[in-house]
């Protein structure tokens, strides 16, 4: 679970999945591109890249290669466990004295 907070920290990564939500399966320029235009990010495709990395590491983002294309997928599974841990259980009342 760790590395999946550390990977949801950054901002920017966040804005990857983001956009991966609202367009699945597009390759690192693409990303570049709708990152650029759709949020004003101006990262380079190297900084990118490292933050696809970090995404993939945790387990968000799976890639998938048709020919010398890479697609990034957003890939939710990894979230599963903190659903269940806080948000899936029966809610409490705080009690105030």
């Amino acid at each position: 679970m760790g590395d999946v907070f550390k990977a949801l920290a950054d901002p920017t990564r966040r804005t990857i999945l983001d956009e991966l939500t609202d367009r699945n399966g597009q390759t690192l320029f693409e990303i570049c591109a709708r990152l650029t235009t759709k949020y004003d990010l101006g990262s380079s495709r190297q900084a990118i890249s490292q933050h696809l990395e970090v995404l993939e590491a945790a387990g968000l983002v799976v890639t998938k290669r048709e020919g010398r294309y890479k697609f990034h997928y957003i890939n939710t599974g990894p979230l599963e466990p903190i659903i269940e841990r806080w948000l899936r259980k029966p809610k409490r009342t705080v009690q105030h004295r």
